[in-house]
């Protein structure tokens, strides 16, 4: 279940070409279970009507500061006393600019400054617009005012234009909208991680790899994110964007994968090793395709260096968390790879209950004993192992 489920967000349009992405925006914070309100400005209304958002929300859309339907006309109050949080997306730069000067003469700007609640804005803007003085300057005036910017980010832009400025995509909001409302129990953490596959060439097309989809790892990764950690993501070859927050590095091999990890290690808190790392590699690796032949092709395999131990076995080694996915007998392989390594925590699971598919079914193993999560969605079951490694994590830092 999303942290948004049941929280009253009220979104706020101001006028520009990003308007449009509000309408998906709309949508997926509804499908996290949101209760969505939507106030539309003027500027926003000609780039989209409100029945779109009537459609999506299921509520009624707000334009007019004089709006009548409120009991007692005061939009600008009501409509933000019970909300768990405004998010104006987009934030234009002449809203960007009211905002930062206290100007309340629409209902939307009205809303912002008649609030106790968080504020949130995504800005989008033509890169020259965000670029200038005058913008920077708001923005600077809007943080110190304890208002939290998402984005922007870098992009083709609608004046046909390349730069910073294009609003945050739709996904990327709500995932950071998600993750303000975490609790931030790994904050002032720093988090080494590994996720997905390895892929141990045979020759230039050709390799060892597994069905590791590297779901798990990067749901683990956006939840320590959304915890408050530095994230450093090392990644086998996965088709899945990199959480918001979170420092990707690529590393298609377990050597690879072992060089960049223990190039992040230095400072870190906690060690996580998500990744499904190829047992072995062939010895030697074809510099050219091999061809098809008649004949029976005989692959001499070495073993891989085990980075989850090395990692473990350093001495002052950060807090190592292992990953166990078995086919059968998982408390006796799970605990048994946890001991031998001298683990404090593990995760466990069996093959057929989440390697590949986007739900779950994991136990944590450590000193006091198995702890079964229930099944969920990877998203969740994240956040419940980031729930159980910061109790761990409490009396260590004590």
């Amino acid at each position: 279940m999303s942290v948004l489920n049941d929280r009253k967000i009220v979104l706020g349009i101001s006028g520009g070409i990003a308007a449009y992405k509000a309408a998906e925006l709309v949508r997926l914070l509804g499908k996290a279970g949101a209760d969505v309100h939507v106030v539309l400005s003027e500027g926003g209304a000609r780039f989209v009507t409100p029945v779109t958002f009537q459609a999506l929300s299921g509520n009624t859309v707000w334009t007019d500061l004089w709006d009548a339907r409120m009991p007692n006309n005061m939009a600008h109050i009501d409509l933000g006393r019970d909300a768990d949080a405004i998010l104006v997306a987009p934030a234009t730069a002449d809203f960007i600019a009211r905002l930062a000067h206290g100007r309340a003469d629409d209902l939307l700007s009205t809303l912002c400054l008649a609030r106790d609640v968080p504020l949130i804005v995504a800005p989008a803007m033509n890169r020259q617009m965000w670029e200038s003085p005058p913008t920077r300057r708001n923005v600077d005036l809007i943080r110190a005012d304890g208002v939290t910017v998402f984005g922007p980010a870098a992009g083709d832009q609608a004046c046909g234009e390349v730069g910073m400025g294009r609003m945050l995509e739709a996904e990327e909001l709500v995932e950071l909208l998600e993750g303000y409302f975490v609790p931030k129990l790994l904050a002032g953490r720093r988090v080494v991680m590994t996720a997905g596959p390895t892929f141990e060439a045979i020759d230039p097309v050709r390799g060892i790899t597994n069905i590791s989809s590297g779901k798990m790892g990067y749901a683990l990764a956006r939840a320590c994110a959304q915890a408050g950690a530095e994230v450093v993501l090392v990644s086998g070859p996965v088709s899945l964007p990199v959480p918001a927050g979170v420092c990707c590095v690529q590393a298609p091999s377990a050597r690879e994968m072992r060089a960049a990890v223990f190039d992040a290690l230095p400072g870190a808190d906690v060690f996580i090793g998500v990744a499904a790392v190829a047992d072995y590699r062939p010895v030697q690796t074809a510099e050219h395709k091999l061809k098809k032949s008649g004949d029976t092709l005989t692959l001499s395999l070495t073993p891989n260096p085990d980075i989850l131990a090395e990692v473990a076995a350093l001495e002052g080694a950060p807090f190592c968390v292992g990953f166990a996915a078995e086919s059968r007998d998982l408390d006796a392989y799970a605990e048994g790879k946890r001991r031998s390594k001298r683990l404090p925590m593990l995760v466990g699971n069996l093959v057929r209950d989440g390697m590949g598919g986007d739900d779950n079914t994991v136990i944590l193993y450590d000193d006091a004993g198995r702890h079964p999560l229930p099944r969920a969605r990877k998203a969740d079951v994240a956040r419940g192992i980031v729930s159980h490694l910061a109790g761990l994590l409490a009396p260590r830092k004590g």
